[in-house]
């Protein structure tokens, strides 16, 4: 590796923690403050009103170096499309429900049929500009697997519960910017691996994200919002998929799959038991907050378990 590989993450860097602090007084006049739920984990209502939405900046790192490495690099476009598409999405929810304080934002038939098209043109641009198969490449194995016209509903699947995932995953100071940083380091060593040209955009996130800590680590002084967890979560699913590697998925996102599992066990308990939990709150890292965890403490253990799982998914891919 020499500078010029590093210029992504420079960039990136660069613009994200300039971009952050601007952006800090603009979403305070607007009176975009994160709110809390007073049934909630009672430390967390002292974060109410802080600025929220801070994925704009987060984009904007991602967006700028993508597009200034795009043409030398063509499968960086699909990883672009779903990214953005899937941030623009979660803009349009934050600022209706904290700019105009529509208190549901989008409803959900109108954000899953917006997740479905930017889905759909991501899926289309993959296949048919990029020429990129949806085969998957089976964890420790140079062997493929070949769904034919189910591949379309299982990426739809795959897709969606991996954006769904990350969302979940933002809900504690750098929680989200943390794990996604180490997962993008990890897409960028496996496109090295298997040449999948995407090093630009991949550094470009964990540049972005690493200028988004700046402020967001704890005590947070902005969060990312639906509009930088949608797009993260946007990201590893198009990295994956481009790289033809979203088996490893639940690997390396081992966090983002034990997030959403966590409110879905919980949701499925409750209602069959008529009361019942069998956690303490979900997403599972408020569990771990009653149970006495600190914030820090959760967001060091669960990057660090990103990192050893991203380490693992490496030795499947060598």
């Amino acid at each position: 590796m020499n500078i010029q590989d590093l210029l992504p993450v420079l960039l990136s860097f660069g613009i994200t923690a300039v971009a952050t602090p601007l952006l800090i007084p603009v979403l305070k006049r607007l009176k975009a403050g994160q709110t809390e739920r007073k049934e909630g984990v009672k430390a967390h209502l002292a974060k109410a009103g802080t600025p929220t939405m801070g994925g704009i900046a987060i984009i904007l790192g991602i967006l700028i170096p993508g597009l200034i490495y795009l043409p030398g690099h063509p499968s960086i476009l699909p990883v672009l499309i779903l990214s953005v598409g899937f941030g623009l999405i979660g803009f349009l929810d934050d600022f209706l429900k904290v700019v105009l304080r529509r208190s549901d934002g989008l409803f959900p038939k109108q954000k899953l049929a917006l997740q479905f098209l930017v889905t759909a043109v991501f899926l289309a641009v993959l296949t048919k500009v990029t020429g990129i198969s949806l085969e998957l490449r089976i964890p420790f194995s140079r062997n493929f697997i070949h769904m034919g016209w189910f591949s379309i509903v299982f990426a739809f699947i795959v897709i969606l519960a991996t954006v769904n995932g990350v969302n979940f995953t933002d809900g504690l100071d750098g929680l989200a910017s943390s794990v996604s940083a180490v997962v993008a380091l990890f897409f960028t060593m496996a496109s090295g691996i298997l040449g999948g040209q995407v090093e630009p955009v991949t550094l470009a996130v964990f540049g972005s994200l690493l200028g988004f800590l700046l402020w967001n680590s704890y005590p947070a002084k902005i969060f990312m919002g639906d509009t930088g967890s949608l797009a993260l979560g946007g990201f590893v699913a198009a990295a994956a998929y481009v790289l033809q590697i979203p088996l490893y998925i639940p690997i390396v996102g081992f966090i983002y799959a034990f997030e959403l599992v966590s409110v879905v066990l919980q949701v499925s308990y409750f209602k069959a038991t008529h009361g019942k939990r069998i956690f303490k709150m979900t997403p599972i890292h408020h569990h771990f907050e009653l149970c006495g965890w600190s914030e820090t403490r959760i967001v060091a253990t669960f990057t660090i378990t990103t990192a050893l799982l991203c380490l693992f998914g490496l030795c499947g891919l060598s």
